[in-house]
C-alpha cells in the first residue's frame, strides 16, 4: 500500500511577549499592524496564528481582553487560520469577540529569562523596556497543577476547544501524561515543544530527540502531533529538523527576529515564506488551515465556524 503523504502545518507567533520595540522596527504592537503581519503570515503558509496583545500605545504585552478584541476580528473575518490565543489565567476573561477554537496552555512552571536580549540596546523607544527585560533575571512563567486544572475548567459546557500544550521541559511531559491518566486531558494531543529560553531546554538539537523518545514512551507515537519552536537564530534550523523527524513547525517575529545571519526579518511572513521553501524543497507538503483542523481534530463546523461569522459581521 502506498503511504499517506503527510502535510506540515506551520504555526505563527505573530508578536509574542519577549521581545520588544526598540529590537526591531518590524515588531508588530498596534492593533492594525498585528492584523495586517497576521494576515500577511496566512497568506504566505501557515494555518496556524498564535496571538498575543500588546499595549496599542507603547508595546509592552499585556493580557487584557479588550485589546484582543480590537485585532482578532479583522484577522477571522480575512483568513481561515486557526487563532491560537493563549488560555486565560483565573480572574481574566475570554476576549468577547471569538469562542475559543484553540487555546495553548503551559503544561508546568518554568524559569523564564529572556534578559539577555538587552544587550547591545542602548537607544530605548519606551522606558518600560529595559526594566522588563531585565526583571526576567527573576521570571518564572508559572503554571502550577492547580493553574493547569483551573485552565481546563475556564470553559463551560458546549465549549470544547482543543489545546497546544507547551511544553519548555521533559518534566512538561510528564505533567501532560498525569493529567491525560486522571482524564482531565483528551487525546490526540498537540504537543508545542518551546526551546532556547533559559530556564527550560536548550536548543541542542539532541534534545529533540529527547523529547520525541519520552513522548513516544509517555503517549504512543501514533497518540500525538508535535511541533517545534526555537528561539532566535535556532528557529529554522530546529523547525526543520523538527518535521524531518515527523513534527510540524512554528516561526513568526514572536519567537525570534531575524530572518538569517545579521538580517532582522521583515514579517512574521517572511520567516513563514522561508521555512515552507525549504519545507517544499524537501518534498513536505504544507497543510491548509483545514487540513491542519483535520489533523488536530478541530471542530470547524462548530467553534471556528462561530469565531468566523463573528469576524464576518462583528
Amino acid at each position: 500500500m502506498k503511504p499517506v503523504r503527510r502535510k506540515v502545518i506551520i504555526s505563527c507567533a505573530v508578536t509574542g511577549r519577549v521581545h520588544t520595540p526598540s529590537m526591531s522596527d518590524s515588531l508588530p504592537f498596534t492593533p492594525d499592524q498585528i492584523t495586517q503581519q497576521a494576515i500577511e503570515a496566512a497568506r504566505a503558509g501557515a494555518s496556524i496564528l498564535h496571538l498575543h496583545a500588546r499595549n496599542p500605545s507603547d508595546g509592552s504585552p499585556t493580557n487584557d481582553p479588550a485589546v484582543f478584541d480590537l485585532f482578532l476580528p479583522g484577522i477571522a473575518a480575512q483568513t481561515d487560520a486557526i487563532l491560537e490565543i493563549p488560555v486565560p489565567r483565573d480572574g481574566m476573561d475570554w476576549p468577547r469577540a471569538v469562542n475559543p477554537e484553540f487555546c495553548s496552555i503551559e503544561m508546568g512552571s518554568t524559569n523564564y529569562s529572556f534578559s539577555r536580549a538587552a544587550r547591545g540596546i542602548s537607544d530605548w523607544r519606551f522606558a518600560w523596556e529595559k526594566p522588563y527585560l531585565e526583571a526576567s533575571e527573576d521570571g518564572v512563567l508559572r503554571m502550577s497543577f492547580r493553574d493547569i486544572k483551573g485552565a481546563l475548567s475556564r470553559f463551560g459546557e458546549g465549549s470544547d476547544p482543543r489545546y497546544a500544550f507547551a511544553c519548555h521541559d521533559l518534566g512538561h511531559l510528564h505533567n501532560l501524561a498525569q493529567f491525560l491518566d486522571e482524564g482531565l486531558i483528551k487525546g490526540p494531543l498537540f504537543l508545542q515543544c518551546h526551546l532556547g529560553i533559559a530556564g527550560g531546554l536548550n536548543a541542542d538539537p539532541e534534545n529533540l530527540f529527547l523529547i520525541r523518545s519520552t513522548a513516544d514512551r509517555l503517549f504512543g507515537r501514533e497518540n500525538y502531533e508535535f511541533s517545534v519552536q526555537a528561539t532566535g537564530r535556532h528557529q529554522i534550523p530546529l523547525a526543520t529538523m523538527g518535521a524531518i523527524m515527523g513534527g510540524h513547525v512554528r516561526v513568526g517575529l514572536g519567537d525570534s527576529l531575524v530572518l538569517g545571519k545579521g538580517l532582522l526579518a521583515a514579517s512574521s511572513a517572511a520567516q513563514v515564506l522561508k521555512i515552507r521553501r525549504i519545507l517544499e524543497e524537501l518534498s513536505f507538503e504544507i497543510a491548509s488551515p483545514d487540513e491542519a483542523r483535520d489533523i488536530l481534530h478541530i471542530n470547524s463546523a462548530g467553534l471556528g465556524e462561530a469565531r468566523r461569522e463573528v469576524g464576518l459581521n462583528g
